[in-house]
C-alpha cells in the first residue's frame, strides 16, 4: 500500500511533527514498506491459533536466597586506598 504525500502530511500533523520535503519522501517510502509488511502478515493463516498476549511460558528467573558467610570488614577494606573506621573513604561527591 503506497501512502500519498497528503497521507504522510496528515500523519505528521497528528503526531505534531514537522517534516521537510526530503523527510516527506523518506517517510512515505518507509511507512509504505511497513504497511506492505502488515499486508503480508494479514495473509498468514491463523485459523485455530488462539489469541495470546505472551507466546512464551512465564517462569521465575529469581534464584532462591541462600545465606552464606560474608567477608569481615577487615577483609573487605584490606585493599581500600583510603578508609575511615569500617568504611571506604572517598572524595566528596557533592560539595557544600
Amino acid at each position: 500500500m503506497k501512502l500519498t504525500r497528503e497521507e504522510v502530511l496528515h500523519i505528521a500533523r497528528l503526531a505534531r511533527v514537522g517534516l521537510c520535503e526530503d523527510e516527506i519522501d523518506s517517510f512515505s517510502r518507509q511507512l509504505s514498506n511497513i504497511l506492505e509488511n502488515f499486508e503480508v502478515l494479514n495473509r498468514v493463516d491463523t485459523e485455530g491459533v488462539p489469541p495470546t498476549a505472551q507466546p512464551n511460558p512465564l517462569s521465575t528467573v529469581m534464584a532462591e536466597d541462600i545465606v552464606k558467610p560474608s567477608l569481615s570488614p577487615e577483609d573487605v577494606l584490606a585493599n581500600a586506598p583510603s578508609r575511615e573506621g569500617d568504611f571506604f573513604k572517598i572524595r566528596p561527591v557533592l560539595e557544600k
